[in-house]
Formats: structure tokens, sequence, C-alpha cells
């Protein structure tokens, strides 16, 4: 059964047979891709067998953790915990965009003015403890969320308006607005039972185990060590099409490191399986060698079509030094990326120039009709230079230099009131021009370091401070920092995340991800108008008209980005002949990898 509701496409499946799963597609912008009875996604192997370890890294700047509750903020949630525990109505399906399927939902109605979105329950739906998941579950997993996890999560659902059981296995969600992007904002929302840690306050979870109705349950931890996964011999999902194929491992095992030097000898030496490496002279220097050359170790990239988003050094327009546009404009003029490239990335990246670079998103040249039936009803709010072309990363390729981009920025510091005086920096008032770089990664510290060094030469004092990721994060939440090094998430279709990650309120919100402290009305209406998008060819515009007038505003050193992830791994496992397009590495490992010969 199809049902098309005010322009959107909402596919359900009837139950044919006993055995067919109900329901399941919803598609903000096309017809989703996989119809009713379909038996499982192209891109996982349905005979994949089941059993055997994976072993992995800490796959971050994480060296230990404190918490298995993932979604409060004081903590450090374990590695592993929120994609092996914890499940939501529906899910994304990796090869296509903006298009989810029902998980623990096996049916989905939108109401025909758009504005409430209502879900039942498969009834065949389970808690890792035995309990059924019930419509009162799914209402309070968003009311703690909203009311006492971390801010980003007030900040996703602030359109809508309550969550309302019609019974035991019925969920109503009401919004607030017509915004297109709710319906999977709330698919989307992670489910936990009432139960879990009943009595506690739920930003004091700590390390009770959640009870949650994934795939996994933790079978033993060590803090500051390790933490070792279970398959639930009871998951209730293993055979539903959203799950056929995926999550073959009985036990998955991190281990935990404390920087890249000790995890990339701990993986040659056979502590752990899969590695995704980050570093590109790691990746050219290090992978080699007689395990490689006797096919025990595999070498290999693996392509995808993510959106390459925004990485970047963030200045944090809360401080002073960064509120004049012509200083952020100067301080992007002193990054060589051209010379890091050959000299330490081994020519294997490509610099990023958009908030959505590597995708139809990203602005180029002059604005589009569309972009400007937008921007011109704001032009009086606007620098002009918004409707000329888009603003590209300075570069240093002949016949342009670092000399002449120095030269450049010292002008631009210049007007706005820095000079060069008795060795430094200088306002008129005699201060030295100086900020800190904070970062958690050692690996990002002699990059950082040449960064520096262009820096000082205009007089700049700049220190450098890496911190563990607890200290790190602890200061990110509290936007105590001057400037950090940021990767943003990849999106191929953005929605309310723009909110948190841009919207005005959100810059005094703590915990939010609008680190920059960016507060500007005309990039709330854009946020806005991206948002609401009553087609792909809309949002297209808006993301093109947002990005625009954000590059114009300088508020990142732009970094750098691969087409492709660079995975190592001891060659003992299946991989599926079909590749996801739109993935993450890790990820893609855990749920789609199955052991052909054990370890």
């Amino acid at each position: 059964m199809i049902k098309i509701l005010n322009s959107a496409v909402l596919v359900l499946a009837t139950s044919f047979a006993p055995a067919a799963w109900a329901a399941h597609a919803f598609s903000l912008y096309d017809t989703p891709k996989y119809p009713p009875g379909f038996t499982h996604f192209a891109y996982q192997n349905p005979e994949a067998p089941k059993g055997g370890d994976l072993y992995l890294a800490n796959p971050d700047s994480r060296t230990s953790f404190d918490k298995f509750n993932p979604f409060s903020m004081k903590g450090v949630a374990a590695a592993g915990v929120s994609n092996l525990m914890f499940e939501s109505l529906a899910i994304s399906s990796a090869d296509e965009v903006a298009t989810m399927y029902g998980l623990l939902a096996d049916d989905m109605t939108l109401a025909p003015d758009r504005m409430a979105m209502t879900f039942h329950l498969h009834p065949q739906a389970r808690f890792n403890n035995g309990d059924a998941v019930l419509a009162e579950d799914i209402k309070y997993s968003f009311d703690t969320l909203v009311a006492k996890g971390a801010p980003q999560f007030k900040m996703m659902y602030a359109d809508v308006r309550q969550c309302v059981v019609i019974d035991a296995h019925t969920v109503r969600f009401e919004f607030k607005t017509q915004n297109r992007e709710l319906p999977l904002i709330v698919g989307a929302m992670p489910v936990f039972s009432r139960q879990w840690a009943a009595g506690t306050a739920f930003d004091k979870i700590q390390l009770q185990a959640p009870i949650a109705s994934g795939p996994y349950l933790i079978e033993r931890y060590d803090l500051g060590r390790s933490i070792i996964f279970k398959r639930n011999p009871a998951y209730w999902g293993t055979d539903l099409p959203a799950r056929k194929g995926s999550f073959n491992f009985d036990r998955i095992v991190y281990r935990f490191y404390k920087d890249d030097v000790a995890r990339l000898e701990a993986f040659m030496a056979g502590e752990f399986d899969v590695v995704v490496e980050y570093r590109a002279k790691n990746w050219a220097r290090a992978y080699k060698g007689p395990k490689f050359d006797k096919g025990e170790l595999i070498k290999t990239t693996l392509k995808h079509s993510n959106g390459a988003g925004m990485q970047a050094f963030v200045m944090n327009l809360r401080r002073p030094q960064f509120q004049d546009l012509r200083v952020r404009r100067a301080l992007a003029l002193a990054l060589d990326f051209e010379w890091m490239n050959r000299q330490l990335f081994y020519s294997q990246y490509v610099r990023i120039d958009s908030f959505f670079s590597n995708s139809e998103l990203a602005a180029r040249g002059t604005p589009s009709a569309a972009e400007l039936a937008l921007l011109e009803p704001l032009r009086k709010q606007l620098d002009p230079a918004v409707f000329g072309a888009v603003p590209v990363p300075p570069s240093t390729n002949p016949p342009a230099s670092l000399r002449a981009n120095l030269l450049q920025a010292r002008e631009l510091f210049r007007q706005a009131g820095w000079n060069y005086r008795d060795g430094a920096l200088r306002n008129a008032q005699g201060d030295v021009f100086s900020f800190e770089i904070l970062d958690d990664q050692s690996a990002l510290s002699r990059i950082i370091a040449v960064y520096v060094r262009n820096l000082e030469k205009l007089g700049i004092e700049v220190r450098q401070r890496t911190a563990d990721f607890a200290l790190v994060q602890k200061r990110m939440e509290e936007f105590d920092f001057d400037m950090t090094s940021q990767r943003f998430p990849d999106v191929t279709s953005p929605g309310n995340e723009m909110f948190d990650m841009l919207g005005s309120k959100a810059a005094d919100e703590k915990g939010s991800s609008n680190y920059w402290g960016l507060k500007d009305p005309v990039v709330d209406t854009l946020v806005t108008s991206l948002v609401k998008a009553n087609s792909r060819a809309q949002l297209v515009a808006a993301s093109r008209a947002l990005d625009r007038v954000l590059l114009h505003k300088y508020i990142v050193v732009p970094h750098w980005y691969s087409a492709t992830h660079r995975v190592a791994y001891r060659n003992r496992f299946g991989i599926p002949d079909v590749m996801p397009k739109y993935y993450q590495a890790d990820p893609y490992v855990i749920s789609s990898w199955w052991q052909v010969r054990p370890r």
C-alpha cells in the first residue's frame, strides 16, 4: 500500500503473509528505493554467517570512559554503546538520501496537514531484559531526552510539540510547524526502557547497563582498558529487512590506547583487527612490510559518496580578538595548505571549500536565480560581496605565494587596528594579538605547528594546548576555547541539526554544536528556509545560499578531505560485494562484515 500525503511519499507495506514484515518507508523527496516486501538492503549480505569476534581500537580520541549513557551531557560514553545497544523507530538507508525504513515501528503515517507523525510499534520488538517495547517507552525516551538529555536534543526536537500515547503500541508525535524533516528526526530518536536505572536521575546514570532493544549486550568492561559486547541471542530483529545480514559478530571488543602511535603499534602486533587510518603519513609509510606482502594484512581504500562537510580550525566569536571580519580573513591567509599537502599529506587530500564540500549543496560561482530568490529579501542585512563570486580558500600555488598571502593578511590586520611593532602584532593600547589553539589529537600537533609558524611571522602569539579527550570535551561544552580543530558530520540532506550548529539560540546553549558562537538573523532565516524546503531543488538552493553567506563570514580556516576511507585489516573477514554510498568506515565494518577465519 502506498500513501502519498500532501506531497510527501510514505510507503507502507501490508502483511501479505504471516511471516511478512509490515510497513516500511518514508522519503522526504523521492520514492524509496526499496519497495514493500523487500528482504534486505543491497549493501548487506543476507547469507552472511553469524559468529566470531571482532577486535577494535577506541575509534576516536577518547582514551577511556566513565558512563554507558551516551545521551547525557557530563562524562565520556563508552565506545560502541550508542550504535550497538540503542535502536530507533526507523533507520536510514545507506544508499539513499533522506529516506527511512521501519525498525521498531512497523507502520508510519504522516498526517494530511503534515503536523503529526504516527508510528505503530512492531509487536515483536523487545528490550534486552525481555520486556516489550511499548508506546510509553517511546514517550518516556522523548520526554527524557528533551528535559534531561544533552542540549542538542532540546534543539533537535524544538519543533515537536509533544509525544502522545494512542494505545499500547501506537504513538503520535505532534509538531509545532510544518517542518518537512520532522518525520525523519522523530523516526531516528534513540529509544530506551522506562526501567533503565529506574530511580536514578537521567544525568546521573553512569555504569548501569542500558535496557535497550539493540543487537548487543555488555558482557564485561575494564575502565580505561576495554569493553566487550556480546550479541544478544534473543535479539528480536535479526530477520527484519532493515537488519538482515547485519551485525554478524558474536563478540565485539574495544581496546583503548593512549594515542595514535600506541594504536598503530598494537594493530601491527595483532591486538585488534581493523584500523581506519586518518593520518596520511602513516598511510603512506607505515602500512607495509612482510605481513602485507604475505596477505596477512590488507591495505585498501573504500570509496564513498559522502559530502565532505566542514573540517576546520574554528574561531570562537565570543572572544573579542575574532569579532572583526578582517581579522578572520587574515588568519585564513596564514594557512599554507599546498605546502602541507606536499610535505605532510603525501598529496592525498583536497582542500575543503564549502560547508557542504564534495556535494551538490555547495555554493559555486555567483548566486543562481533560486539562491537570489532567498538572498534578495535579505540584501540590506548582507555584505554586498555575498552577491558576487563565492570566496575560495587562499592558495600558494604560483603565481600566488605564502609571502603574498601574509602581506595581504598584514594589511587586513592594519585595517582592523593591529600593527606590527616591538616584535609583535599590537593594537592601539599595546596589547599583543594572542590566542590558544586547543586540541585533543597529538597527531595534529605538527599540522598546528606549521600554521603557528606562519602566524608568528605576522607577530601573533599562539599557544598550543593538547589535552585529553574528556578535558577538551568539557571545555567545548562550556565554549571555553579560542580556536580549535573541529570535524562536523557529513550531511546529504541538511535539516534541523543546522539550528544546533548555526542557530542564534544555540550559541548560548552550553553543549550545543554552535562552537563558533554565531548569532546572525540572516543565517537563522536561511536555516529555516532550508528546513522548510518542499523539494530537493529547494533544499539545494537554500543550502547553497546558506553556504555562500557562511563562507563570506570567514568563521573557519578550512582544512582538507579525502573521498575514500583508508582501511587496513586482518585478512579474515567477508565483505559484501555491493558497497553503500553514504557511510562511515567504523560503523560499516561493525554492521556489514563477517568472520571467515578465526583469529
